[in-house]
Formats: C-alpha cells, structure tokens, sequence
C-alpha cells in the first residue's frame, strides 16, 4: 500500500490542533512524530476527529495524492444509489465523473479516480485506527473511561472501513464462496512500510470487521458516554454505532440472528421521526432518528463537490439546477396515498427541462394533462419555486424529489451528511426475521416503521416470508431513497438493473449507456470495483492476477 499510505494521524494532529497560518507554515508534517501523536488520550481525541473530517473533507486538503471531485462520503453515500440505478438523471450531469458513474464506466476501471480515491480513503482510516488499536496493545497507556471511549471509536472505524472495501472490491458474501473468494489486503501494521498479507479471503475480512465491531462494544461498554445536544457530537461513533454497524455486516453475512439482535439494541435511544422531521430536508444529524453522521463545517469548503450538490434540487448548482433528480417511476406507483413519503416526489412537476432527456421537456412537449395551457405550465413552475426556494433557473421534471433539501436552499451551503438512521435497523430486524421464517416477529418489525408513514398501513398482508421479502424491499428503497443503500442491497438479494422493465424506471437508454442494464451479481463481475493500478503497481503483494 503502500506507498500512498501516509501517517494521517501526523496530520491529522496539525490540523485540529491549530489554525494558525504561522503554526501551518512553520510546522511541517514530518516533524511531529507518531509517538508525540499517539502519546496521550488527548492526543489520540484528534487522530478520531481528523477521521471524522476525512469522511467528508476535500482530500487534498489532507491527504498525499487526493482530489477535490471524490470529496469523501459527499460523494460515495449518493454513488450507491447512483449506481444502481435508484437515484435517476432526467438529464445530462455535467462534472465530477457523475454521469460516468451512471453509465457504469467509471468504478469497473482500474485508473479512474472513483476507484482510487475510494480504495485510499479507506485504508486511511484503517492506519489511524491501527494506530491507535496497536498503541493501546503497548499497555503503557491507562485504559481509563476515556481511553476505552477512543478505543471503541478506533475498533468501529476499522470495522467501517473493512466494511466498505470488502462490498466494493470483492463478490458479495452470500453470492459467491467467502471461504475462497478474494477480498482485500488485511492492512494491522500502523508504521511504514505499512506491508500487508496478500488480498484476504472475502470471509477472513467479514470476520475481522465482525471481530474489531465485537471488541468496539466491548469497550464502550466501560467508556464515557457520547455528549448529547449538538449536531457535532454525532459525528463521534459510540456503542449504538457500533451495534448498528455489527447489524450490517451480520446481515450482509447472512448471519441472520445476530443482525436482528443487534438491530434491536442499536436503535433504541432513536425514536422514529414524524412527518414534520421527515420533510425537513434531511439535512442535520440532529434528526431524532439520526444515530451516526458527519456534522459539515461551515469552513469546509466543500459546496460544488458535496452531497447536496449532487443529490438536492434546492441547491444552487448546475449539477441539479440542469439535471433533476427524480425517482423511479415504478417504485412511486407503489406508494399508497396514505403513505406521507410519497409528498416528497413531485409526480406531477412541469418538466421544464428542453434538454431533459426524455425529449419532452418544455411547455411545446408537455404530455400532463393538468397542464393545459402555457400559462398553467408556467404557474406551477413558479409555484414550486416560491414552496422549495429553489433558485429561478431550476429546471423541474416530473418525479423529481424534494427529500434532501439544503437548509438554505437556493444556496450553495453544504449540510450535514446522515450516516445511520433507526429505520434502517427497523428494517434490518425486519428483513432478517423473515430470512429466519419467523413471520410474526418481522411483522412487529415493519409495524413501527409502517404505522407511522402509512395511515393504513396493515402488516397482516404480508404473511409469508416471500410477501415479507419483497414489501421489505419496497420498505427499503423508499424509506432509505438516496441515502445510499442500493447498489448492496442489491448485490446482497442478487438482482440486477433494467431500467426499461415493466413499464420503465423514466431513466434514459442513450442517456445510461451500460447501466442501463446489468446482470445480476452473481454471474456479473461488472458489480465489482477494480482495484487501483497504482496499488497493483505499488504493492508487492499484488499484482496483475489479482485485478478484478
């Protein structure tokens, strides 16, 4: 690795020690050693809160090599759902490789900075963690409450990390054989060279991340509390985290029973939002459902490479303002009327867009009935301007959602980043109760969730576990729309994309290219992210028979 590996936790400590230019210009990174970084809780304190801003900082900004366009989890949270195929463009987007990610010719090449970026970012925080995890192994540094909450953040954020490279740069665990199929590099050393094993089993890394979430709770079991009351103060991971975290990998796993308990005990402080919470833009990590996300800084510049650039309609961007987000038109037909989220997708919005690539974009295109006269197309257009606040030179197109909203809309202000919700756990208690069989306790599961989006909602149709796993799919798409869930979900329930199937999802064949269509994982190795060349070429531990 690792050659593009670098002592983030030296930097790191630069960073959140001092603003101060002089410091800045004075001090360089190499001049303060891992031991001063690692010397004392409080130091390690900033070696966790530079992770924290690495999951959404510009990595130029902090790390050897990276680049602006891949600003952290602004970018790879939306790219599952861009991917496949959930978050549709109505048109041509215009820069950071979002429209390549779209026609699947971006992750499936060994040189493209999706790849590279990803694969780096992630093992950043793996060599921080380790850092920390191999220091805390020295026993010179009291395991008081404090050095146990450290500790736990460390483990967690390790198992995070493994987490997101094991989905990406490997076959999913329940599709292919874990026991033989190849992972990624098991990376445990927290000092250069930073050698690691050949690439791992894709199970001996699912058993690392299982084993380093274990170890998390177990810490935080004897830690000080995480505070309460500021958004920041999500971005600190705690044992709630790290209970939601162990549901993902067991279900993912398919080690169904210990994804539906620790579902249960993760979720239990974080009260399902109302509607008001629902429609206020998801756009803060003080949300009472929100249990882990990045809090943005307003000094983080992140603006025209951030989550809302790409995924909000509200934002003062040309990647939406020219290239609405809109949602499958399948699935919105599936919503009842009763159900409150279906307010957030704007079925019948003029598609105002003469580039739309629909081809009907326009007042002289227009097919809505409700609209039938230009002024009436006109009105409804300045309408939702005055309701959204979006800037006048939005583009609007039917199906375009209205869910993630910046706080300032029409600006180009970026919010905070929603990392874990308590839904989420619901219908993960919910979908592993039903691989289990057990019909009753995954309908008290969807209960909850159901009862309070759906004024009608009745679980009792669903009394089979095959009825149970496709309205859990439905459950999922919808209520986690955008957020970043759908390339795994589908790669764990093995279904592929056709966008032209039953009627069509309103994305575009000229548009999408490739990913317009895409086998199922199982038999398609287009699902799986090329590993970077330049680790290929740098790590002696691999090469060209281990490329994807």
């Amino acid at each position: 690795m690792f050659k593009k590996i670098i002592l983030l936790f030296v930097i790191v400590a630069i960073a959140t020690t001092s603003c101060n230019k002089d410091f800045l210009e004075t001090k360089p990174t190499d001049a303060i050693s891992s031991g001063d970084a690692l010397a004392s809780a409080e130091n390690m304190a900033l070696i966790l809160n530079g992770l924290h801003r690495l999951l959404y900082a510009q990595p130029q900004t902090m790390l050897s090599g990276g680049d602006s366009y891949r600003s952290g989890n602004h970018y790879w949270v939306p790219l599952e759902d861009n991917l496949a195929g959930g978050v549709i463009h109505s048109a041509r987007a215009n820069n950071l490789g979002w429209q390549d990610e779209t026609q699947w010719i971006s992750h499936n090449q060994e040189t493209s900075l999706t790849t590279e970026q990803l694969w780096y970012q992630r093992y950043h925080i793996i060599a921080s963690a380790n850092a920390i995890i191999n220091k805390a192994a020295e026993g010179i540094i009291p395991e008081d409450e404090k050095f146990k909450e450290i500790l736990g953040q460390a483990y967690t954020y390790r198992a995070y990390a493994y987490l997101s490279l094991v989905q990406h740069y490997a076959k999913g665990y329940l599709i292919g054989n874990p026991a033989s199929d190849p992972g990624v590099p098991l990376l445990l050393a927290s000092e250069a060279p930073f050698t690691s094993e050949p690439r791992s089993t894709v199970k001996a890394i699912y058993d690392q991340c299982m084993a380093d979430v274990n170890s998390a709770i177990d810490y935080f079991k004897g830690a000080t509390p995480r505070p309460t009351g500021n958004a920041y103060d999500k971005s600190q991971l705690n044992i709630d985290v790290a209970y939601g975290l162990k549901a993902r990998i067991a279900l993912n796993m398919g080690e169904w029973r210990t994804a539906a308990d620790a579902a249960v005990l993760a979720r239990k402080d974080y009260p399902i939002m109302d509607q008001d919470d629902y429609y206020s833009g998801f756009n803060s990590t003080l949300l009472p459902e929100v249990m882990w996300g990045s809090n943005v800084i307003s000094t983080e510049t992140t603006y025209f490479r951030s989550y809302f650039y790409l995924m909000s309609n509200t934002f003062a961007g040309s990647q939406n303002r020219s290239n609405p987000k809109i949602m499958d038109k399948r699935l919105y037909d599936q919503i009842p009327d009763t159900d409150y989220r279906k307010g957030l997708f704007l079925k019948d919005a003029p598609n105002s867009n003469t580039s739309a690539s629909n081809g009907e974009g326009g007042w002289k295109n227009n097919t809505n009935p409700l609209y039938t006269t230009e002024a009436e197309f006109k009105a409804e257009i300045k309408r939702l301007t005055s309701v959204y606040g979006w800037a006048s030179n939005q583009n609007t197109h039917p199906y375009m959602h209205v869910k993630m909203r910046n706080k300032a809309p029409g600006t180009t202000d970026p919010d905070d980043i929603i990392l874990m919700r308590s839904s989420e756990m619901y219908l993960i208690e919910a979908e592993a109760e039903a691989m289990l069989d057990n019909v009753d306790a995954a309908q008290d599961a969807l209960k909850t969730l159901g009862e309070e989006r759906d004024s009608a909602y009745d679980v009792t149709m669903y009394d089979t576990k095959e009825k149970l796993m496709e309205h859990i799919k439905f459950q999922r798409a919808l209520e986690l729309w955008g957020e970043g869930f759908l390339y795994v979900d589908k790669i764990r329930w093995d279904e592929g994309i056709d966008h032209a199937a039953n009627g069509g999802s309103g994305a575009s064949q000229d548009l999408y290219q490739s990913g317009f269509q895409q086998a199922k994982p199982s038999t398609n190795k287009e699902w799986i992210f090329k590993i970077p060349q330049k680790e290929i070429d740098a790590n002696p531990n691999l090469g060209p028979g281990d490329q994807n």
